[in-house]
Parts: C-alpha cells; sequence; structure tokens
C-alpha cells in the first residue's frame, strides 16, 4: 500500500486569542485531488501553510511523502510545489524570464521551463512582463512557476479568487490536466462550485476545525440535502458566506 502523500494529525496555531487552527486532523493519498473548503477566516490558509512546512505549529505534526515537514525538511523542497494565495514574481521580468528564473533555483534547464509555459497556455505571452497579464494568465505563470521542478504534491492557496468565470473554469481545465498526469494535488477555496467540481474529496473547515471530510456528492448525499452550501449549513447552524 503507498504512502498517503500527506498525514497531518492534531494541528494547531492560535494568534494572541484567536485559534486559526484547532485540532486540524487529515490524510490526503497519493493522486488525490483534495480540497479544504471554508470561507475566509476558516482557518485555510494558515492550515496549509503549516502542512508545506512554511509556519510552525504549537501542536501536532505533519507528514509530506513520509517525511516531517517541520522543522523545514530541505529534502521535500524538490518534491513540492507551493503556488501562494498571494504571488509573488520578480519585477521588470517577463514571463518567460520569470519560469527561467525559478527554473534555475532548482538546477532546471531554460528548455523545460519554456516547456512548461507551453503546457499552462502562455507561449504568446512569453515576452509579456508580469504585470500586464491578466489576473488568470498571471495565476497561469505562477501555477506554472510551481511546477517547473516537476513535483508529485502541488499546494494551490485559493487560486482562482478574484478571476472572471471564464478565466476560473479555463483554470479549472489546467488543473484537472495537472491531475490526471499523476500529481497529488492540495486546493484550499472558498467557491462551493470549485469544490464539487474539482475535487475527490473535500475537507469542509470552518473557525480553524475540519467539520467533515467525503466525496461532494457523497456528503451531500450523507446529509439529505441538495448543495455544499446546504452541508455546511446542516454542520455550522449558519448560512455559507464567501
Amino acid at each position: 500500500m503507498s504512502i498517503p502523500a500527506i498525514t497531518v494529525e492534531g494541528l494547531r496555531k492560535r494568534y494572541g486569542k484567536v485559534q486559526a487552527v484547532d485540532g486540524v486532523t487529515l490524510e490526503v493519498r497519493s493522486g488525490e485531488f483534495y480540497g479544504i473548503l471554508g470561507p475566509n477566516g476558516a482557518g485555510k490558509t494558515t492550515t496549509l501553510e503549516i502542512i508545506e512546512g512554511l509556519r510552525e505549529p504549537d501542536e501536532g505534526t505533519s507528514m509530506l511523502l513520509g517525511e516531517p515537514s517541520w522543522p523545514r525538511n530541505p529534502r521535500l523542497l524538490q518534491r513540492i510545489g507551493v503556488q501562494l494565495q498571494s504571488s509573488a514574481f520578480f519585477e521588470k521580468l517577463s514571463a518567460r524570464e520569470q519560469i527561467r528564473t525559478f527554473a534555475s533555483l532548482y538546477g532546471v534547464p531554460a528548455e523545460r521551463a519554456d516547456t512548461m509555459l507551453e503546457t499552462v497556455g502562455l507561449t504568446d505571452k512569453a515576452d509579456v512582463r508580469e504585470n500586464q497579464l491578466s489576473g488568470g494568465q498571471a495565476q497561469r505563470l505562477s501555477i506554472a512557476c510551481a511546477l517547473v521542478h516537476e513535483p508529485e504534491l502541488l499546494f494551490l492557496d485559493e487560486p482562482t479568487t478574484g478571476l472572471d468565470p471564464q478565466a476560473r473554469r479555463n483554470l479549472w481545465d489546467l488543473l484537472r490536466e495537472i491531475n490526471a498526469a499523476g500529481r497529488t494535488v492540495v486546493l484550499t477555496t472558498h467557491y462551493m462550485d470549485e469544490a464539487e467540481v474539482l475535487c475527490d474529496r473535500v475537507a469542509i473547515m470552518d473557525k480553524g476545525r475540519i467539520l467533515r471530510v467525503g466525496p461532494p456528492r457523497e456528503l451531500i448525499t450523507e446529509l439529505g440535502v441538495n448543495t455544499l452550501e446546504d452541508v455546511f449549513l446542516q454542520l455550522t447552524g449558519r448560512e455559507y458566506r464567501q
């Protein structure tokens, strides 16, 4: 039996009086498209940053690909890709220069970087500076930078926030292709439709806690409701607010 891509036990993180993450336990299978779904402020980003090894938990453990992610584990850097909620690019560089710079950090040849631009549909924007790209194009470039070293496991933190409906759907197609190529994908989102369309399983999160985990349609059927918003209402007693 293969080792889970991610195993998390009892994660907790507090900021002052705010319990941002409150006893999160979850497991992500190898090759799975796993979603963490919840409203803004649910604790999704903090949970992801702890799992990725970017932030130290107050309590609990996180294992990535069979290795602890904290303290920061250099052996994992080549095996995971991270697309943060706010993309940070080098100033005054074109899309091609951006991805080649990221590639060089991993010892990846420039030719591989150029191929990744083609993968995400940005070949015709290769010479365009990042600040001149549309929102959807910038997100594609960010994902390309996270993939350029061919990681086994990809983290995406709310990658479609702020995009128009067509750009969101185009990005969904790209994410499906990435997962179909054999990579494990972990996505945080506050969009119900996104979780339902993309994810094999989804963890519904609120106030720092995981409330329920399962395939979206099974959660809906299990609780005898019509939508994931109804699932959230059943679990929390309040309406979902993005």
